[in-house]
């Protein structure tokens, strides 16, 4: 539930003021502030948070959670506020991640999720135990997105914050671009050190893979529970590795003043931690050196050349050798009705889920661009 201070706090604010105050705000501005607050509240009761793992075992136990350099994470958590940042491939991302934070006994963030995450039984799931703030994406309406940026700054006064700036899920498998919404609010935290703790996920085999991988792009919000069912469908014989690697943190000063391009270029820079912190995994390498057909050699050969050319770039990989790479890869494909092998070729039996996979390294391909 949200508390009068923060309430206060929030309405409290000169950019929240003008909304509603005169000359220039609209006095019934202050109703729909005032439902917006009531939307964004959310309480977080980190005991029963623990003990979520359990029903959510069938789940959590085909998936092996691994990560990496989490001693970051312990230091910036003793020395300031956190904000998590981090890329978005699955409903599952935010079970792992912060069971993550919790096996290692690091304070929970509170998570900025969609709002179609915010039906049923698990929108009340999210409100009064996970402490997950839902989020209108796309919406040009001024009043919340003024309130929505006021709640933040204010919110992490007391908690730390974990979103994924890609908005949402990647469809076609390659990382998206960065949204500034959220990054805007952080930055207008009056926070004496605020820590942007860039951390990346990859998963050998993705649960939603043959859900998402023919659409390429969201055309539509569907509901949670539509989806769900979709989920629990592909679930079955399901097993796959999640590494989570945390970054080193872009420390920010509270209370600088930072102009629009500043906000654009720390999203920027959020971003190509997060693709270079992105495990790369057999799956991926075996997508993207694939043809229609190919004989097992060359595939090899094929494999070993992209990862030459990743460990050039610094990327962050599992393995580098390509026979042991192809192999794990390719059973992986063939099990998931991907690939199938026929002695000494290799042909594909399902392009669309394979090109997601392959896109998985496009941004550590690409030619990169300046950092800011």
């Amino acid at each position: 539930m949200i508390v009068e201070d923060l309430r206060q706090q929030v309405l409290a604010r000169e950019d929240v003021r003008r909304l509603f105050e005169p000359p220039d705000g609209e006095p019934a501005a202050l109703a729909r502030v005032e439902e917006y607050l009531e939307e964004l509240r959310a309480t977080q009761r980190r005991s029963i948070y623990r003990a979520l793992q359990h029903p959510l075992y069938p789940i959590l136990r085909k998936v092996e959670r691994i990560p990496e350099h989490i001693e970051r994470a312990h230091a910036a958590v003793q020395s300031g506020r956190v904000v998590y940042v981090s890329n978005h491939k699955s409903h599952v991302d935010y079970l792992i991640e912060l069971l993550i934070l919790e096996d290692f006994d690091i304070r929970p963030p509170i998570i900025a999720a969609g709002i179609n995450l915010f039906g049923g039984a698990l929108g009340l799931l999210h409100k009064h135990v996970t402490g997950a703030i839902p989020i209108r994406r796309g919406t040009r309406d001024a009043a919340y997105l003024v309130t929505l940026k006021a709640y933040v700054a204010e919110l992490l006064q007391g908690h730390d914050l974990f979103f994924y700036p890609e908005g949402g899920r990647s469809y076609s498998g390659a990382l998206k671009s960065a949204k500034t919404g959220l990054f805007n609010a952080v930055v207008t935290a009056e926070v004496p050190t605020l820590h942007i703790l860039p951390l990346a996920i990859a998963y050998d085999l993705v649960l939603e893979d043959k859900i998402l991988a023919p659409q390429v792009t969201k055309s539509r919000q569907r509901p949670f529970t539509r989806e769900l069912a979709e989920m629990v469908g592909t679930a079955v014989g399901y097993q796959s590795r999640a590494f989570v690697t945390f970054g080193e943190p872009i420390t920010l000063a509270g209370g600088e003043a930072r102009s629009r391009r500043d906000v654009i270029d720390l999203a920027q820079q959020s971003l190509a931690a997060i693709g270079r912190l992105h495990k790369v995994l057999p799956t991926a390498l075996v997508a993207r050196a694939m043809r229609p057909s190919i004989p097992y050699d060359d595939l090899v050969g094929g494999v070993d050349a992209l990862i030459g050319r990743l460990v050039a770039s610094g990327a962050n990989m599992e393995t580098t050798s390509a026979r042991k790479a192809t192999h794990e890869g390719l059973a992986l494909l063939e099990e998931r009705g991907v690939l199938q092998r026929e002695i000494d070729l290799v042909r594909v039996r399902d392009r669309f889920t394979l090109r997601y996979y392959a896109r998985q390294l496009q941004h550590l391909l690409d030619t990169p661009r300046p950092i800011p």
